[in-house]
């Protein structure tokens, strides 16, 4: 098949655009705003490929199909980051890393030697925790930077107005599709982006807490960036005054030097998300939808378009593809 039309540019565009090209395929590439940005939900992302960690609270397709995003991104883009994934509770929330460690696999229980050896920062501060080898994490700017890059150096041409009768529409534009998709809501989440050099992480750590669960990732040069709330709205705009001090303040448990931090930016947005909070493949006459990633659009997005790739090669309805009308 050619002449495909991607409409929108973020994450799931991106890596659509991406596997179909691969596969032979002659796409372009939709958005009002060409060259990435804070409009789109996934410049605001943590970046955590972290299957095994999702699937002490996700639906079992998301650890499954999950792993098959580490490899995906580091074959086209390159900016994957291998060191696993570290989580540790405080001394008096004991239970929750029990409860956590029941619910997912591919952990390693460890004790403050290990931790210590792990990130150095946090020798002493932690009795136990739970580590995840295989897991990794990217930066999503960066990645999506280098993909969009790349499809242009292919020849993928990025326009604001999608062509004039393409042979196929393939709609990613997330939350802006509800036009068409009634049953698609908005998980709102905030995010800050701080600067503190006096600290060094390695690789991302989930400090976990019965009310405000904090995962902190490393961006390098100081950089953390600090998440995530889920809010069951769809308001876009500014983090609100009581996600910025609970943020912050889970930074300060996980370390007491997170408290002379830089605040450098703080984002939110909506993330597309359908009753069950997994994917959907849809199609609508001569428009297929990919959407619905929830919060796992890094980790979701190589599989739904491989996924989208194999029905249009082969005509099957795979896994997360729903109400196929001809």
């Amino acid at each position: 098949m050619t002449g495909i039309a991607i409409l929108g540019a973020g994450v799931m565009g991106l890596v659509m655009a991406a596997e179909l090209t691969a596969r032979g395929h002659s796409v372009s590439l939709t958005d009002p705003a060409v060259a990435p940005g804070p409009q789109a939900c996934s410049w605001w992302a943590g970046g955590m490929l972290a299957p095994w960690c999702e699937g002490a609270s996700a639906e079992e397709p998301v650890e499954r199909l999950g792993q098959q995003a580490i490899g995906w991104w580091d074959r086209h883009t390159g900016c994957v980051i291998r060191n696993g994934t570290l989580v540790v509770a405080p001394a008096r929330d004991r239970g929750e890393l029990e409860l956590f460690a029941r619910r997912s696999r591919g952990h390693q229980r460890i004790g403050a030697d290990r931790i210590g050896a792990l990130e150095p920062d946090l020798a002493g501060r932690f009795q136990a925790g739970l580590f995840y080898p295989d897991e990794a994490h990217l930066s999503p700017r960066a990645a999506l930077l280098t993909l969009r890059q790349r499809l242009e150096a292919q020849g993928v041409p990025i326009r604001p107005d999608p062509p004039a009768a393409p042979g196929l529409l393939i709609d990613c534009r997330g939350l802006a599709a509800r036009d068409r998709l009634p049953d698609l809501r908005g998980v709102r989440g905030e995010m800050l982006v701080i600067r503190c050099p006096g600290i060094i992480l390695s690789r991302p750590v989930r400090l976990l807490h019965p009310r405000i669960p904090l995962y902190i990732v490393p961006r390098g040069d100081g950089i953390f960036m600090l998440g995530a709330t889920m809010i069951e709205s769809d308001r876009r705009g500014g983090v609100t005054a009581r996600a910025a001090v609970e943020l912050l303040s889970a930074a300060y448990t996980l370390h007491p030097g997170f408290a002379e931090a830089e605040l450098l930016e703080l984002g939110a947005d909506a993330r597309p998300a359908f009753p069950d909070n997994l994917p959907r493949l849809r199609r609508q006459e001569s428009r297929l939808h990919a959407n619905g990633l929830y919060r796992h659009g890094f980790l979701l997005s190589p599989a739904l378009a491989a996924m989208a790739a194999d029905h249009l090669a082969t005509g099957t309805c795979p896994e997360f593809m729903d109400e196929v009308q001809s």
